[in-house]
């Protein structure tokens, strides 16, 4: 397998993103949101570069069936249905919805891969099933979406360990893959850093949340294996992959 990662959304964005998968990560807390979202029964999500496209979009698509999400600066965008935290896409809020999203880096690493020929979305919650949905691959591309255009801990490390989960068991040997440079430097992270609350509180994109009062989020978005689905993007829409679903 050979891997290529990147460590924030604007370094992806310069350079050719052709690969058979496409991994986007965004630990705090993007992806974190967007499989709640669809654990919660949200019907898809469409991320969006700018608040003015996610409203442009979320008129276009009907706006009774449709939640404008998103923030800048952490907090919900003004007008918006719902921010960023993943302890407000719950059941009674979102099922059946769809989600036009707009963050500050996320949705920006979404749209840099969207030249793979598969993207799907990373978080430490579905970590299990996003490794064994792209074992197969041949060629693997990391997308960190990384924190205002910069390297971001936290998804530097969910990064590492999908190539540490790749290369135990049945998935094969790390000698066998062919890594870039930020590949190889996310790998060591996988031994050095603890995967919860209290680290995620320690990072830059842990801390800034710390600030604004939202470190609740911190406990879903350390929650390793939370849930066992794909999402999956197509055509700029992320829905479940097909036979993914489930909750851990």
């Amino acid at each position: 397998m050979k891997v290529k990662t990147y460590f924030s959304a604007a370094e992806a964005e310069g350079a050719e993103v052709h690969a058979d998968v496409a991994v986007v990560i965004d630990v705090i807390r993007a992806t974190t949101v967007i499989v709640e979202a669809l654990a919660s029964g949200a019907g898809a999500i469409y991320p969006s570069a700018s608040t003015e496209d996610a409203i442009r979009l979320a008129n276009s698509l009907g706006r009774e069936d449709t939640l404008l999400c998103g923030e800048r600066k952490g907090l919900k965008v003004e007008g918006f249905d719902l921010g960023n935290s993943p302890r407000e896409f719950t059941p009674e809020r979102v099922k059946g919805k769809r989600l036009v999203m707009s963050t500050t880096n996320g949705t920006r690493a979404f749209l840099a891969a969207q030249p793979a020929d598969r993207v799907v979305a990373l978080t430490f919650p579905n970590l299990t099933t996003v490794a064994e949905a792209v074992a197969g691959a041949d060629t693997l591309t990391l997308i960190c979406a990384g924190k205002e255009g910069r390297f971001s801990l936290d998804d530097a490390l969910c990064a590492g360990l999908l190539l540490r989960e790749l290369a135990s068991g049945a998935h094969g040997e790390i000698a066998d893959f062919e890594l870039n440079d930020q590949a190889r430097a996310a790998l060591s992270f996988a031994d050095a850093f603890p995967t919860d609350a209290p680290f995620l509180r320690r990072t830059a994109a842990g801390a800034a949340l710390v600030e604004i009062g939202l470190d609740d989020d911190l406990h879903i978005c350390a929650e390793r294996d939370r849930h066992a689905l794909l999402p999956e993007m197509r055509d700029r829409t992320i829905r479940l992959a097909r036979g993914a679903g489930g909750s851990g």
